[in-house]
């Protein structure tokens, strides 16, 4: 299986720390079903900046110490990009890592709370310039927890999405996983990955996630996450389904008579 994010490089964020802890999460990759992954340390968040360079370089003295290892992990190297309004000008420059060699997907991450407001000016010029936004995470975004159809149209209008495996099985709490299921349900994500910042609570779940995808959704919507992966990964056209609203129960009033 591959994994599309994950902050698996030693001491450049809030994952793996140490040499030590990138080696016990990759073993905990491969034993989860693991075979690729995309290494996404966060960049532009208000406290981590991972340049493209470095992180190409760290990708690959971590493959190397892989390989020593017997460690049957392929890595590719990227980043978890939080929105910025410097986000064209870093692209143009070529400081930006895609998703793919064919520079098609991009990982972007929006704030805890809030979706900014040039949100959608900027994925319109994204997409003008070929490149598919694959906005991480949306479920644990506050903004789309109180509306998630909030998300709705930029999936309308050609934005992909992430869900996280460990939200999916409630490590977020059932909240959350509620939400996970329903934006599948809708249409409104495309591929599962682990975001795994750790061998503990920040871990992988991934033959959890998946078998839990199955028994809600079956096995054609297992099939369709994984070559959503597959083709992200390798920079093809990913074929989508249609994005419906996400069903909210309307909330009951009861009159009281004097």
């Amino acid at each position: 299986m591959i994994d599309l994010h994950c902050h698996l490089l030693p001491g450049v964020d809030d994952g793996a720390r140490t040499l030590e802890d990138s080696l016990a999460m990759a073993q905990l990759a491969v034993a989860e079903g693991i075979s690729h992954i995309l290494v996404t340390p966060h960049h532009k968040n208000g406290k981590f900046l991972n340049p493209k360079d470095a992180v190409v370089e760290a990708t690959a003295a971590l493959q190397e110490e892989l390989d020593a290892r017997g460690i049957a992990l392929t890595l590719y190297p990227s980043q978890e990009i939080r929105i910025n309004g410097e986000l064209l000008n870093d692209i143009q420059k070529e400081e930006v890592l895609f998703v793919d060699e064919e520079k098609r997907f991009l990982l972007i991450e929006f704030p805890t709370l809030t979706i900014p407001e040039y949100t959608e000016q900027l994925f319109f010029k994204l997409r003008q310039q070929g490149i598919t936004p694959v906005i991480v995470h949306p479920e644990r975004n506050q903004a789309i927890i109180d509306d998630p159809n909030i998300l709705l149209p930029f999936i309308e209008r050609g934005a992909l999405a992430q869900v996280t495996a460990s939200s999916y099985v409630g490590a977020f709490g059932k909240d959350i996983a509620q939400l996970s299921y329903r934006l599948i349900e809708a249409n409104l994500v495309h591929i599962i990955a682990s975001d795994a910042h750790n061998t503990r609570g920040r871990g992988f779940h991934y033959k959890k996630a998946f078998s839990r995808l199955q028994a809600d959704f079956g096995a054609e919507k297992v099939a369709y996450f994984r070559q959503n992966a597959k083709d992200l990964l390798n920079g093809d056209v990913v074929h989508t389904e249609a994005p419906v609203e996400v069903y909210q129960k309307k909330k009951r009033f009861w009159l009281l008579g004097k």
